[in-house]
């Protein structure tokens, strides 16, 4: 069996990341940045697409695993009948090159390690050429991309893989660092392995100090937190929304996508988290990405981009790669950003209104980009989109995007009236409250007692739960209680939120999926609204328990087989938790407060009934 997404554990350096099995392999790569072809791709294939290997050469060694402590430096602790020795592993922040450094430190006794690299570039499909450097080090060449090893071990070739040998003492360290660097250059200059250790683990340490939240739940929301930033590309501020690509929603299925790319809609949780948290400089990074990607004619505005505000992302399939356990095929780009989504329209003009009111610095060209967008969202507003789940089968008048074009328009105006900037208010005004009439008449099925998925749908979809965080009805509206109730009776299975029924809804694609996390921290949030703090704290706790052993989610779990499925790390999933944490912390201390992200996002007045 191979190794599950939930077994492993993500190390970076906010330009780009590996993910770590418990086995101690590093299976997935990407490199010099978090999209590049230039990586090893073996969870996507087999070993012979890239791995890198260390670890007791007795298979019958125990593993305990963990992050040190508010760091993303991962140690592995291998125990074997002689003896225990850890496996160091992290990135250090290096401008323009990445490292992975690997530290073997004897625990006690002697353990004999082995370690095998197998480094193929272009997802797995290029051998490189692999020569020794006068200074012992091994420079492997394939094109563009030069990769250097350097290590504390004796190594030898092995066919088309480079091996090692030996034995760790208690006391004793071996270190391996894997340096990337153009190949037209000279190679990365060497690492102090002992004190980039102590580097990093200052750097995340400083990071996590400025958190300020220090509720019931710290140790979760800062390793959300943490992976929020290892998913961020320091030299622009983008957040991708997960490390990998194709990681399947169901096991042997086709629905496996590329998410290594920056989603607008991904802006106001992420801008909420962060700023709630503490983060406000992150928070202006993520803004100012925002603007640059969007800017332009508004016509062209995308609903994702590259991590420096790429627009094309062209979706392929690469057949050399069988997929994580046979789910084929694999995709790299994504064909949902030429999709037009109407939600990304609110989630722009919500994000940017939210900066404002948290003192962020204002930017002059951001409320002319704001005008621009809503100007050119009164002439595509009653189209039929694809919708937030970027379905693949016919558009739809999806009621989330209805209900996020009503938000783009009532920010704007917020933005207006509270900052004193120049708009059309009366016509807004008159815009806002009718788009509210009719989703109110068109969204809402008396018969269900619930809003819908879409106008004239009788399905029921999980999006439907953000309408009171996003302020269009309060919580104690019946149709918000009445749509509550539809969702748990009819989208929850085994405790957990599904985002639509696939067998009923034709989104395109193959049934069947994963419950969807961030869908199930929504419930949860809705429950606290509505009073049921109980309940609401049970299904926090549920999902607290679904991360893997270092703290991880990925996209969707599967209640009955109890495995982790979809991208991963996943950005949204880790976001709604740190915004469920923050909400039920406020509510447990009866302050008087709405919870964090529903105070911001409801605005400034009671929405209309």
């Amino acid at each position: 069996m191979s190794t599950r997404i939930e077994d492993y554990a993500l190390i970076g350096d906010c330009e780009t990341g590996a993910l770590v099995g418990r086995d101690g392999s590093i299976d997935w790569l990407c490199w010099p940045r978090f999209d590049s072809p230039a990586c090893f791709a073996a969870l996507l294939g087999t070993a012979e697409h890239g791995r890198w290997l260390i670890a007791p050469k007795d298979e019958r060694h125990r593993v305990r695993r963990g992050y040190r402590d508010d760091t993303m430096i991962l140690e592995t602790r291998f125990e074997t009948d002689e003896g225990s020795a850890t496996v160091v592993d992290f990135m250090p922040p290096r401008d323009g090159i990445a490292d992975i450094i690997r530290i073997v430190v004897g625990e006690r006794g002697r353990v004999v390690m082995q370690t095998e690299l197998v480094l193929r570039f272009d997802y797995g499909s290029i051998v490189p050429w692999v020569t020794r450097s006068q200074d012992g080090s091994l420079r492997a060449i394939a094109g563009p991309d030069m990769v250097v090893l350097r290590s504390d071990v004796e190594l030898h070739g092995r066919g088309l893989t480079t091996v090692g040998e030996w034995t760790v003492e208690a006391g004793q360290s071996f270190a391996f660092t894997l340096s990337y660097g153009p190949s037209h250059l000279e190679p990365p200059r060497p690492v102090n392995a002992q004190k980039a250790l102590k580097d990093t683990e200052h750097l995340w340490r400083e990071w996590v100090s400025r958190c300020e939240y220090d509720g019931e739940w710290k140790d979760a929301v800062r390793r959300s937190l943490m992976t929020l930033k290892a998913l961020t590309y320091r030299p622009t501020g983008g957040l991708v929304a997960a490390l990998t690509t194709s990681l399947p929603e169901k096991l042997g299925g086709t629905r496996n996508w590329d998410y290594r790319f920056c989603w607008l809609r991904d802006a106001t949780l992420t801008l909420l988290a962060l700023m709630d948290a503490g983060y406000y400089d992150e928070a202006a990074e993520w803004r100012d990405w925002l603007l640059r990607a969007a800017a332009g004619s508004p016509q062209q505005v995308q609903i994702m981009y590259g991590i420096a505000g790429e627009r094309h992302l062209w979706e392929r399939e690469l057949p050399w790669l069988p997929g994580f356990e046979q789910s084929a095929p694999v995709r790299v780009g994504n064909a949902a950003a030429g999709q037009l989504q109407l939600d990304v329209f609110g989630e722009v003009l919500d994000a940017l209104f939210h900066a404002r009111r948290e003192g962020q610095p204002p930017v002059p060209e951001a409320w002319r980009l704001e005008r621009a967008l809503v100007e050119h969202l009164a002439t595509i507003a009653d189209r039929p989109d694809h919708g937030m789940w970027e379905v693949r089968g016919p558009a739809a008048h999806f009621t989330h995007s209805k209900v996020m074009v009503w938000v783009a328009v009532d920010r704007a105006l917020k933005s207006a009236e509270t900052f004193g900037l120049e708009a059309p208010l009366d016509n807004w005004r008159s815009w806002r409250d009718a788009l509210h009439a009719e989703i109110c008449e068109k969204a809402y099925d008396s018969n269900l007692g619930a809003f819908v998925q879409s106008y004239g749908s009788r399905q029921l979809d999980a999006s439907v739960l953000l309408m009171s965080e996003v302020g269009f009805l309060p919580p104690d509206d019946p149709r918000i209680r009445g749509t509550i109730a539809a969702v748990e009776k009819h989208l929850v299975s085994h405790g957990l939120v599904y985002r639509y029924d696939t067998e009923l809804t034709n989104d395109g694609l193959p049934p069947g999926e994963g419950a969807f996390l961030a869908c199930s921290f929504w419930l949860a949030d809705n429950l606290a609204l509505i009073g049921r703090h109980d309940d609401a704290r049970t299904l926090f706790e549920r999902l607290l328990s679904l991360r893997n052993d270092v703290g991880l989610l990925a996209e969707e779990y599967d209640p009955v087989a109890k495995r982790q499925l979809g991208n991963f790390p996943q950005a949204f999933s880790h976001v709604a938790l740190v915004n469920t944490a923050l909400n039920l912390s406020r509510v447990q201390a009866k302050d008087g407060k709405r919870p964090a992200h529903q105070r911001a996002r409801t605005g400034l007045r009671n929405p209309a009934k």
